[in-house]
């Protein structure tokens, strides 16, 4: 998938987060409207490849400094990695993360 197509913020009927190379505080703010506004008793956060660190700080922001009293934790992390063709035919993994983030 293109970059632009996965770097979603949030959208209205999912609970998943793309991460991509939108400013870090876009992404807390879209973990934060989706427990709160949205009232989401479940949100993954996925990025792949250079945008791995990204994510985990987004994660980490959101849950130790902005959703403090709402009682949100990391579930689960789950790691992996992806095979795709690039645009010069070569065959390229990339690795790939989802963590999931819950209410106690």
């Amino acid at each position: 998938m293109e970059e632009k197509a996965r770097e979603n913020i949030t959208d209205e009927n999912d609970k998943t987060i793309f991460v991509g190379s939108k400013p870090l505080m876009n992404y807390v703010t879209g973990v934060v409207m989706q427990f709160t506004t949205l009232n989401r008793p479940e949100v993954i956060v996925k990025a792949r490849g250079k945008f791995i660190t990204k994510a985990v700080d987004i994660t980490q922001v959101a849950v130790k400094k902005l959703l403090v009293g709402a009682n949100v934790v990391v579930d689960k992390t789950e790691i992996g990695s992806e095979e795709f063709t690039n645009k010069e035919g070569r065959l390229v993994r990339v690795s790939t993360i989802e963590i999931y983030l819950g209410k106690k």
